[in-house]
């Protein structure tokens, strides 16, 4: 009896792809490994900058907690000089760098005011303590906004490269990601609570500005008019609370910035780089990438305003608000959690997992070779790697699902002719390779 030629090549086939599958499964152990390895060595490096005898005085946590101070005796919380004395009382603040001032605008002074009644070493760990209390809360939040799925991808929000670095900065972009992570959650069940939580994005406004500009279209549209007042009582409550402590807070910060201005600080990111290679002193173009950023969420909104979805389209939304920021450091992305989590929750592809946990990984490596946290220029793939990688999940995503919907892995459906036979080691399931 002749067998057909196609029949005699199935064991091959099957063999090959079984080949494939435990190559793919040692690369993937190869991953976790590294990743676990780099992960501790970074949360050891956190304990230690946490902990250690000069840590209150080494971290960006001193520039807030001088500020607490300054408030809890009626001072200006904005005087460089003054700030700068209080600085330099800790042990570990460096003799040879200029004042630390808080670059937040009067609002946030009510997210200070606490550590003035708080000595330093105790008032940098219970901040530490909450901004990890903000990583884990914002994750675990968008975890149950996806359905709480029976897997283990977001552990990679909590090991992400830039929180993780936020983290040990003790820099305030964590209580950023919080406040956005509540508004997902909270925008169709409690629109005035989301909007409330949204006073904590204000703390960082530069990264949201076509996010910004969609949110007031969509409120608009969609008539979510309590998410608007949520965002105003908050924003109105805490300027009032810095009226209060420091009638003069908004004319001192504007002064502050005036002479400090943050946005001539050589920063890695795509805006400041334009204008230093185009024009370093016309500073309209470090603005332009922002500008044409809202040109385009409005045509994107535009585009899905009858089945917006915040998670679904707010993701790239926030991607690109982050990549034209006129200016924002590598800590502040820690705000494309929810969107790069909903790009894992949404491809089939270990390889486009593994990239992105590799990609987390050598940031959190950087700092261990000598690259400054928030000014070296290797950073300076961060930004559009994170939305590069997202639009090709998702596409990838889409792709798969279109050739499958119920998730049968393509490579075997071919090796079988079409014919789906489940054979050991070989799940008709799963995660594929794309």
């Amino acid at each position: 009896m002749n067998v057909a030629p196609d029949a005699r090549k199935l064991p091959l086939r099957l063999e090959r792809l079984a080949q494939r599958k435990t190559l793919r499964a040692i690369a993937e152990v190869l991953v976790v490994v590294v990743c676990t390895v780099v992960f501790v060595f970074t949360a050891v490096g956190i304990c230690m900058a946490v902990l250690g005898p000069n840590a209150a005085g080494s971290r960006d946590f001193v520039e807030y907690w001088a500020s607490g101070q300054q408030l809890l005796h009626r001072a200006n919380p904005y005087d460089a000089n003054a700030i700068l004395r209080i600085e330099r009382s800790l042990r570990g603040f460096p003799s040879d760098i200029p004042a630390m001032v808080m670059g937040n605008a009067p609002p946030a002074l009510l997210l200070v005011l606490p550590l003035g009644f708080l000595g330093a070493r105790s008032g940098e760990i219970l901040w530490s303590l909450v901004l990890l209390a903000c990583l884990v809360a914002s994750v675990r939040m968008v975890w149950k906004i996806h359905g709480a799925p029976k897997n283990q991808l977001h552990y990679l929000g909590y090991s992400f490269g830039p929180a993780l670095a936020c983290a040990a900065a003790g820099q305030a972009s964590l209580f950023v990601l919080l406040g956005l992570a509540l508004f997902l959650r909270f925008h169709r069940s409690r629109p005035f609570l989301a909007g409330a939580s949204l006073w904590l994005c204000a703390l960082k406004p530069q990264i949201f500005l076509p996010f910004g500009l969609v949110l007031l279209a969509w409120i608009i549209a969609s008539r979510r008019y309590r998410v608007l007042i949520g965002v105003a009582s908050a924003l109105g409550f805490s300027t009032a609370v810095a009226f209060v402590l420091d009638p003069l807070a908004w004319t001192q910060y504007r002064q502050m910035m005036s002479v400090l201005r943050y946005d001539r600080i050589p920063i890695p990111c795509l805006s400041m780089v334009l204008r230093r290679s185009i024009s370093p002193n016309t500073m309209w173009l470090q603005y332009l990438p922002a500008f044409l950023g809202c040109v385009w969420a409005l045509a994107y909104f535009r585009r899905h305003r009858t089945d917006w979805d915040w998670m679904a389209h707010g993701s790239p939304l926030m991607l690109v608000s982050v990549l034209v920021a006129p200016y924002t450091w590598l800590v502040d992305q820690s705000v494309l959690i929810p969107a790069l989590l909903h790009g894992l929750y949404l491809t089939r592809s270990r390889t486009l997992v593994a990239l992105l946990a590799l990609a987390s990984a050598a940031i959190e490596i950087a700092p261990l070779r000598g690259m400054e946290l928030l000014h070296s220029s290797f950073y300076l793939w961060t930004a559009p790697g994170w939305l590069a990688w997202y639009l090709y999940a998702t596409r990838a995503s889409n792709s798969v699902n279109a050739f499958d919907p119920r998730g049968v892995d393509p490579e075997l459906t071919m090796a079988t002719n079409g014919q789906l036979c489940p054979m050991p080691g070989l799940p008709g399931s799963g995660a594929t390779e794309v």
